[in-house]
């Protein structure tokens, strides 16, 4: 559950900079709260809003069904993804990096670069479109202006995580309260609003509009930045503690992402309620809808509502693509850009093709680039997904973390979802494409291109499950050297030692000492194992129970005037069970025992209490001669 393959902690400048050892429960939630809201605004960037307004337009309410589908998997695959960095304290590029060969790590890079450009792309667009509709600067200035938010992500960076959630949870309430003020102008039927959650494809438009919804709202990116950021929180690595961080963390991602999906459902019921009703299905331009508005709804809010909602949308969208960015360099490559430069080629990559769009084909063409660059990020989506599954589940290094077995079906159910969606797309438009002008170019160059994508994606899907847990085939009978994966030791905190106040306890209790110093916690254990015990249990007061609990507190006074912490208990019953149970309760993350040497018939006789103990415990056991 450690770091094995990288040279510094996931977005090292804030890593577990938020202290979440808090005594009430209540503050403890607070103090994981945060994470899930600079992923959901990912959600909510003006990418959505193109998928959101052309669907509404187009098909009224019908695709409302699509946002809640996608609200669900992204729910899902966002715990998965608190889940890997809270216990592998590893992000998903890095994950990736400890698993797979470098030029697959190099190419997944590729393809995540490509979603956060795409990503990028749609917040450069809606910002300089947020500042054409309010303050009438021209959308070409209005890109070029743009480039200056990279001082805003240094300065936030330099502030501290906290003061970049408020900052991100500000602008998240700002889009909220604006269009729960334009849906409450637009007043839907809420009959008909129901019968979107009826799912149906209407034509292949529809097909096109909803892989990019579902390509707006399940982002890659997010991916990555949710399994970093979730490291940023400080807490006890305890058993209890990480039970308590995944808790908390889904509980921050279910609060965000209903919230994001209320805006997304917003816009398209919005879109709905205006546009279709009013015949106007071809409304698919953010600057359309932002015109419209004001006639339809019969006031001046409206639009202005709409533009500083957009403003907002894209002002906290680019912060969260900044960080993914990093996240995804240092992850996959272990290679490091200063955070100014990162975010300045991130930016320049954004708008370089923004500009030559808009002033190639004109303004107009901003609405389908937006679209476009939505259908961009769902076809990259089953690059992040499955690798992340993979690593979820796996109990070699998740240990009693790794997923169940309902979990994995909804995870890969949703994969497939994702990919056959995908899939379609990609047949259909591939199709169109061959039949234009460019056919022997994109023949030689988009399809190697996209046979090489379907190689990857079935090499990350089918490669993990050949490991066979980790451990490559052998065609020795012995096996092969495999090269080491060398850890640094942590010293353990919580040594529990189970006594039975015969000669070797003297060695066993020295051997624990070794192990943790005058810094850990020892446990002494000893179970009795008197008739009695198993009637009364911790009710016994005999003469042998008695006298267990005299002696082991005489070893626990004698290390304690030593210098040494230590505590005390008597289990009642049978070791091989009382033991396993004592060592749990106290959370130890060593068990040092004493064995007596015998074998086989002794065994029988007395019992083999090390194996027993052994099976029934998932951290290390150090077995004294």
């Amino acid at each position: 559950m450690t770091n094995t393959n990288q040279s510094r902690p996931s977005l090292s400048e804030v890593h577990e900079s938020v202290d979440t050892n808090k005594k009430s429960t209540g503050r403890k939630l607070l103090a994981f709260l945060g994470p899930a809201y600079l992923v959901s605004v990912g959600y909510m960037d003006p990418g959505n809003w193109a998928t959101d307004i052309a669907g509404g337009s187009r098909y009224g309410y019908t695709l409302i069904w699509v946002l809640l589908m996608s609200n669900l998997i992204a729910l899902l695959l966002q715990s998965l993804s608190a889940r890997l960095g809270i216990v592998r304290k590893l992000d998903l590029a890095q994950a990736s990096r400890e698993l797979y060969p470098a030029p697959v790590n190099y190419f997944l890079w590729f393809l995540a670069e490509i979603a956060i450009a795409a990503t990028d792309l749609a917040e450069v667009l809606g910002m300089a479109i947020g500042l054409e509709l309010l303050f009438d600067i021209p959308l070409v200035w209005g890109i070029s202006v743009t480039i200056l938010d990279t001082f805003i992500v240094l300065l936030l960076l330099n502030l501290g995580m906290r003061a970049m959630e408020s900052f991100i949870i500000s602008l998240v309430a700002i889009i909220g309260i604006c269009f729960l003020l334009e849906v409450f102008l637009s007043k839907p039927e809420i009959t008909e609003v129901a019968t979107g959650f009826i799912p149906s494809i209407p034509d292949s438009t529809a097909l096109y509009i909803a892989i990019g919804i579902i390509g707006a709202t399940v982002m890659p990116h997010n991916l990555y930045l949710h399994s970093s950021l979730v490291q940023t929180r400080r807490f006890k690595r305890t058993i209890p503690e990480l039970k308590k961080a995944i808790k908390f963390n889904i509980i921050d991602s279910a609060i965000a992402l209903n919230m994001a999906f209320f805006v997304n459902s917003a816009i398209l019921i919005l879109a709905a309620s205006t546009f279709f009703k009013s015949g106007l299905f071809e409304v698919a331009e953010i600057q359309d809808a932002y015109k419209l508005l004001e006639p339809l709804l019969g006031t001046h809010w409206a639009p202005l509502l709409f533009a500083v909602a957009l403003i907002a949308a894209g002002q906290s969208s680019t912060v969260t693509g900044t960080l993914a960015g990093q996240i995804v360099m240092e992850g996959y490559l272990n290679f490091r850009l200063a955070p100014w430069l990162r975010r300045l080629v991130t930016r320049i990559v954004a708008i370089v093709p923004a500009l030559i769009t808009v002033i190639i084909f004109g303004e107009r063409s901003s609405g389908d680039l937006l679209i476009l660059s939505q259908v961009i990020l769902s076809l990259q989506l089953g690059f992040a997904i499955i690798p992340l599954i993979h690593f979820v589940s796996d109990k070699k290094t998740m240990g009693r973390f790794a997923i169940g077995p309902l979990t994995k079906i909804a995870g890969w159910l949703s994969a497939l979802i994702i990919v056959a969606l995908n899939a379609r797309l990609v047949i259909d438009s591939f199709g169109d494409w061959m039949d234009g002008p460019y056919a022997t170019l994109l023949e030689f160059t988009v399809f190697p291109f996209i046979v090489l994508s379907c190689i990857v994606l079935i090499y990350i899907s089918v490669q993990p499950l050949l490991k066979q847990n980790g451990k490559t085939v052998s065609k020795v009978p012995h096996g092969s050297y495999d090269m080491l994966t060398i850890q640094s030791p942590s010293p353990y905190k919580r040594i529990a030692v189970p006594l039975d106040f015969s000669r070797s306890d003297h060695k066993t209790l020295n051997h624990a000492l070794k192990q943790g110093g005058k810094d850990a916690l020892y446990l002494l254990i000893h179970v009795t194992e008197s008739p009695i015990t198993f009637l009364f249990g911790k009710e016994t007061r005999d003469f042998e129970t008695e006298s267990d609990k005299t002696n082991l507190q005489k070893y626990g006074h004698q290390l304690s005037a030593a210098g040494y912490r230590v505590e005390t208990k008597i289990g009642y019953g049978k070791p091989r069970n009382q033991i396993p149970k004592l060592c749990k309760d106290f959370n130890a993350d060593l068990i040092v025992m004493g064995a007596h040497g015998h074998k086989t018939i002794k065994d029988i006789l007395f019992g083999s209490t090390v194996n027993s103990v052994r099976h029934y415990v998932d951290i290390p056991v150090l077995i004294v001669q």
